[in-house]
């Protein structure tokens, strides 16, 4: 079985087929061409360099490719790091690049059925149609999606395990506040994110593509939203102008890239969910990283704080 890269440990010397997941071409103080990437497979990614890069490897060198890499694993401000020193192209079409890739630790089925379970318990029926309307306007890509391209939940149905979890937490939140609208909420958390759908460029290697980085996630589904209550006959209705709202300020601060604040119950419970379960994903995967009574690098996503991984209770 070939060696991990959540098991490399510095000091090994190691030849392994890896996926090229970021990239940036440089040049030292003395001229000298390098290449700065992030490579993985589907246990965890990692920095590596390659100095004195020769050009037709410069040239051959894209994300989303999978090369066959010889290393040094060493040590770089705390944090383990490869420094290359052999590359061989291979041809892709003969990769299966799945075997890269980060997924959902939970099966699409079960992450089918959470979700649609959820919109079961939904009474309005006027929000009901417009959730269902625009889960199969997105079909299947709304289990295969990433939630983002980075940070938090960025694995195949990342967006749907985002999304589920978050239900997880509404409906918790029902149960102990009783003034709190289920329908609102669960129609919110399941509709708030399905822009990145087409803000980002695929399930794999994902990018955002142009539409995204000018019109935005949110920008994106308000507009969609729009359009389908209009396709419903349901323009002028409450329900569909309080969740266009709760698309709208899931952000919840105008800094943060919401046009407005939340301004009911639930759009403000929708915004702490989204926070919630988007940064103890975050953390965790930090945190898996690590061994106990370690520090977590900063993380820019969380004010640029490290965690500390405490020792487990023996009780």
């Amino acid at each position: 079985m070939s060696k991990k890269v959540i098991d490399f440990k510095e000091g090994e010397h190691l030849e392994l087929d890896l996926l090229v997941a970021g990239l940036v071409k440089g040049t030292t103080n003395s001229g000298a061409p390098y290449l700065s990437l992030i490579l993985q497979d589907d246990s965890k990614d990692i920095e590596a360099k390659i100095w004195d890069v020769k050009p037709e490897i410069a040239r051959e060198m894209e994300v989303g490719k999978v090369f066959h890499f010889e290393f040094d694993v060493i040590k770089y401000r705390q944090n383990l790091q490869l420094k290359i020193t052999k590359v061989l192209p291979l041809i892709q079409s003969e990769i299966d690049k799945s075997r890269f890739i980060f997924k959902s630790p939970i099966k699409k089925e079960a992450l089918r059925e959470a979700v649609q379970a959820s919109i079961n318990r939904i009474k309005d029926p006027i929000i009901a149609k417009l959730v269902v309307a625009l889960l199969n306007d997105y079909g299947e890509a709304f289990y295969e999606y990433p939630a983002a391209s980075k940070i938090h939940h960025s694995f195949i149905g990342g967006l749907a395990t985002h999304v589920k979890g978050m239900l997880e937490v509404g409906s918790a939140l029902c149960e102990i506040y009783p003034q709190v609208d289920y329908d609102y909420l669960c129609a919110g958390i399941i509709l708030h994110d399905l822009g990145k759908i087409e803000e980002l460029s695929s399930p794999i290697v994902t990018e955002y593509t142009t539409k995204g980085k000018l019109l935005g996630h949110i920008s994106i589904l308000q507009a969609k939203l729009t359009k389908i209550g209009e396709e419903l006959k349901l323009a002028d209705s409450e329900e569909l102008m309080l969740l266009r709202h709760m698309v709208l300020s899931h952000h919840g601060h105008l800094e943060f890239g919401s046009p407005v604040k939340p301004m009911t119950l639930e759009a403000e419970l929708l915004y702490l969910i989204d926070n919630i379960d988007a940064r103890i994903n975050t953390i965790t995967k930090a945190l898996d990283q690590i061994k106990e009574g370690e520090f977590t690098p900063k993380m820019f996503a969380l004010e640029n704080r490290s965690f500390y991984k405490h020792k487990k209770s023996q009780v």
